[in-house]
C-alpha cells in the first residue's frame, strides 16, 4: 500500500510540472514579438561614391631615348627633388656628332649647288661665257664700224674692195662667234633651270637631317623642366638603351591627378567640382583632398568591369602620394544638413514606392513615405515621417499594419 501511494504522489506532481509547462508556453505565444525601435532624427547625410583608382602626375617629363647608344652618366638619382635646368643624365653622342658634320658638309654642298642653279650656273663657266660674249660684241660692233668706214672709203676710191671683204668676212666670223656664245648661255640658263628643282629638294633633305641630327643631340643630355620630383630614373651609367626606350620621369608633385575608376551605374550622378577623398593602404590614416575635373564620356572596360574614367585633382602637398600607386576613392555626390534621417535597414520598397512601420508604442502602423539622398547605412527622409517618430526595425521579421510589438529598445 506504500508502495502504491508513493506512485500515485509522483505521478500527481508530473502532471502538476506539465501543466505548468503547458500554461507558461501559451502565455508566451500570447505576448507580442519583441522588435528594436529607432527614432527619427535630424542630422547632416551625404551620399557618396567609392571606387579605386590610380595616382598619375599632371604634367609629367617622361624623355624616351631617340637613337640607339650607351647611357654615358647620370647625375641624379630616383626620388630626389630636382630643379628646373637641372641635368640628370647624358647619352654618348660620338656617333651623332660625326653623323651631324658630313650632313653639314653636305648641307654646304648642296646650298651651293642650289645657289649656282639659280643664278643661272656654275659662277666661273658663267663668268667666263658672259666675259667672251661681251668681248665678241665689242669685236662685232667695231668690225661694223670699219666696215662703214670702208664703204665709203671704196666709194671715194680710197680703199680697196679686198680691204672691205676681208673686213666683211671678219665681220660675219664675229657675229657668228656672239650667237654662239648666246646660245652657250641660253643652254647654261636653261640647264640650271632644271637643275634647281633637284638641288632645292636634296638641299631640303640636307637640312632636315642636320635638324634631326641636331634635336638627337639637344635630346641626349636630360635636363628637368621644372622644379619638381625625380620620380622614375631607369637608366643607369653604361646601360645600352634603344629608341623609344624611358629614360627618367619627373613632374611637380604638388598637385597630382587621381584617375578613378566609377561603376557604369554611378557615372549619371557625377559632375565636375564635387568633393573628392583618397586614401592609400601604405599610409593608413592619411586622407588627401580634392575635387573631381573631367567626367568621362565614354565606359571602358576595365578588368571584369565597365567603368567611366574620372579625372580628381588632388592636394599633395606634402608629397606623399607617389604616381602609379593605387588608392581608394570617395566622391561627394550630394549632400543635405539638417536632413530628417532614418536607418536604412528601417525603410522597405514595394512596386517602387517606398514605407516603413511607425510605432506608437503599442502597434506598428505602415506609412508611405519617400527618400532623398542615402548612403551605406541611413536614408533621408523628404515626406511620410517627422522628428521623433519611432519606426520599427524589422530584421527577418515579416511586419504588418497594427502589429502589436514590445520595444526593445528605443533611441
Amino acid at each position: 500500500m506504500a508502495e502504491t501511494g508513493k506512485r500515485k504522489r509522483i505521478f500527481v506532481l508530473l502532471l502538476a510540472a506539465v501543466a505548468v509547462l503547458l500554461v507558461a508556453v501559451i502565455a508566451q505565444r500570447r505576448q507580442p514579438p519583441t522588435l528594436s525601435i529607432a527614432r527619427v532624427t535630424r542630422q547632416n547625410i551625404s551620399e557618396t561614391i567609392t571606387s579605386n583608382g590610380k595616382v598619375e602626375p599632371i604634367e609629367p617629363f617622361i624623355p624616351h631615348a631617340e637613337f640607339p647608344t650607351f647611357v654615358a652618366s647620370v647625375t641624379a638619382s630616383e626620388g630626389q627633388a630636382v630643379h628646373r635646368g637641372e641635368k640628370i643624365l647624358g647619352l654618348d653622342v660620338a656617333d651623332v656628332r660625326a653623323q651631324l658634320s658630313q650632313a653639314q658638309a653636305n648641307l654646304l654642298v648642296a646650298q651651293t649647288q642650289l645657289r649656282n642653279a639659280r643664278a643661272g650656273g656654275p659662277p666661273e663657266e658663267l663668268a667666263q661665257i658672259r666675259g667672251d660674249l661681251q668681248q665678241a660684241r665689242v669685236d662685232a660692233d667695231n668690225l661694223g664700224q670699219t666696215e662703214k668706214s670702208l664703204e665709203i672709203l671704196v666709194s671715194k676710191q680710197a680703199a680697196t674692195q679686198y680691204e672691205l671683204s676681208q673686213n666683211q668676212a671678219a665681220l660675219a666670223k664675229a657675229r657668228a662667234r656672239v650667237q654662239e656664245l648666246e646660245q652657250r648661255k641660253e643652254a647654261l640658263a636653261q640647264g640650271a633651270a632644271a637643275e634647281a628643282e633637284s638641288t632645292g629638294l636634296t638641299a631640303a633633305q640636307a637640312q632636315d637631317q642636320v635638324k634631326s641630327l641636331e634635336e638627337r643631340l639637344r635630346s641626349a643630355t636630360v635636363i628637368s623642366p621644372v622644379d619638381g620630383t625625380l620620380y622614375s630614373l631607369p637608366a643607369h651609367q653604361g646601360d645600352y638603351v634603344k629608341v623609344g626606350d624611358l629614360l627618367a620621369e619627373m613632374a611637380d608633385l604638388h598637385h597630382v591627378r587621381v584617375r578613378a575608376f566609377v561603376d557604369e551605374p554611378d557615372l549619371g550622378r557625377l559632375a565636375p567640382g564635387q568633393e573628392v577623398q583618397a586614401t592609400w593602404d601604405a599610409k593608413p590614416g592619411r586622407m588627401w583632398s580634392g575635387r573631381t575635373e573631367l567626367i568621362p564620356k565614354q565606359v571602358v572596360a576595365h578588368g571584369m568591369r565597365s567603368v567611366g574614367e574620372v579625372l580628381c585633382s588632388i592636394d599633395n602637398s606634402k608629397l606623399e602620394l607617389l604616381p602609379n600607386v593605387n588608392v581608394e576613392v570617395t566622391i561627394l555626390v550630394f549632400e543635405r544638413p539638417n536632413a530628417v534621417v532614418i536607418p536604412r535597414s528601417a525603410v522597405r520598397e514595394e512596386s517602387g514606392k517606398h514605407y516603413a512601420y511607425v510605432f506608437d508604442g503599442e502597434k506598428l502602423h505602415r506609412r508611405e513615405i519617400s527618400v532623398g539622398i542615402a548612403n551605406a547605412s541611413e536614408y533621408e527622409v523628404v515626406s511620410g515621417l517627422n522628428e521623433n517618430d519611432r519606426v520599427a526595425l524589422p530584421g527577418d521579421r515579416n511586419l504588418r499594419d497594427g502589429m502589436e510589438i514590445r520595444s526593445a529598445e528605443a533611441n
